[in-house]
């Protein structure tokens, strides 16, 4: 495997690993990626119990269908003319439409769906790891009122790790030169002990350190409060549940899924997961976000109604797994996108041939 060398960052949110190579030229990189895609989506479906739904690419703006993110992020409008002009938006992810899918296609308590996710993130701040397209397989599965608990959330997250591994190993009977590095298991952490391990670090850099000491870290609570007063990153109110405390005294059931990257030098979020909100949650923590309002919007009356099952869901970054699988330096080594002309010259420059 090749050694990390020294990272040279040259513009905001590029970084240029000095020596860099691709191991695969373009013809071999896009068989690998079709072969992870198809392999990996249907470890996932068996691990978890999910059938394949066809997604849709935008939806009505003011239903709350549409995901907020961070609560920041413009989503990308358009008027339809034949709906007198009413506003639709590009998905920013699936998180509420998978859940209304679960339930209007009945979809029975242990089992769920995963579709192809494809988003425009007009927002994102450009990069090795951040394109304006997204591209995830997301996912949602009806559980109980007996699975709204941590330990339930840490075993669907080791079995998306398993057929994640299956996956790595394709990879290396594929390509032999590109080895297995992921541990045989993921390391658990909230964000909280994570704080106190490194109180003096920022969220980001405390990320980069423990995933570079396990190679593979789940880290819970996203979104909610810590003791320090802020948050180790944000989370919308309405879909993620980060404020029901568990056995350990700590909020959050949900988490990011990171991986260490060791062509860039830094931590790879992978996946982001979580057990969602119940009627009582989505209720306490729209307070929270001062967001009130939302109560109003179709999704929300159908969770405050009851005519929304309860679920866990997340979705898993499609070009970045093949980013880390085929051991690349840029996500556009992966897809095509638009890359600003300065960024496309200092990759061709150091030897990162973007799509």
């Amino acid at each position: 495997m090749q050694e990390i060398l020294n990272t040279q960052r040259i513009m905001s949110y590029l970084f240029k690993p000095l020596g860099y190579k691709a191991i695969l030229n373009l013809q071999q990189t896009e068989r690998g990626i079709k072969s992870i895609k198809e392999f990996f989506q249907g470890n996932l479906a068996s691990e978890l119990r999910l059938r394949r739904v066809t997604a849709p690419l935008f939806v009505l703006k003011g239903t709350g269908i549409n995901d907020d993110l961070n609560g920041s992020e413009r989503a990308v409008t358009f008027p339809v003319k034949d709906l007198q002009d009413a506003k639709a938006e590009v998905v920013h992810s699936l998180a509420k439409w998978k859940r209304l899918t679960l339930a209007d296609y009945n979809i029975e308590e242990g089992f769920g769906i995963y579709t192809d996710m494809n988003a425009i993130r007009a927002d994102e701040e450009l990069g090795n790891l951040h394109s304006l397209y997204v591209d995830q397989w997301d996912w949602e599965k009806h559980i109980g009122a007996k699975d709204r608990n941590i330990d339930y959330l840490k075993d669907t997250v080791c079995k998306i790790y398993a057929a994640i591994k299956r996956t790595e190993y394709l990879v290396y009977e594929c390509y032999p030169e590109i080895y297995p590095v992921l541990p045989e298991n993921i390391f658990f952490i909230h964000a909280e002990e994570l704080r106190r391990l490194y109180p003096d670090k920022t969220p980001k850099e405390r990320e980069d350190l423990i995933t570079k000491e396990y190679k593979a870290v789940f880290i819970i609570g996203i979104g909610c409060e810590l003791e320090d007063g802020q948050k180790h990153d944000g989370r919308a109110p309405d879909y993620d549940d980060w404020t029901t405390v568990g056995a350990n005294g700590l909020p959050g059931l949900n988490g990011d899924l990171l991986f260490w990257d060791e062509i860039i030098g830094r931590s790879l979020e992978i996946s982001s997961m979580g057990i969602r909100v119940d009627k009582e949650a989505l209720l306490r923590q729209l307070k929270l976000a001062g967001n009130e309002d939302r109560t109003s919007l179709y999704f929300h009356q159908r969770l405050l109604n009851n005519t929304l099952p309860l679920s866990i869901g997340g979705g898993i970054g499609q070009s970045r797994l093949c980013m880390f699988y085929l051991r690349k330096a840029h996500i556009g080594e992966i897809q095509a996108s638009i890359w600003p002309e300065d960024m496309r010259r200092e990759c061709m420059e150091a030897g990162i041939p973007l799509i």
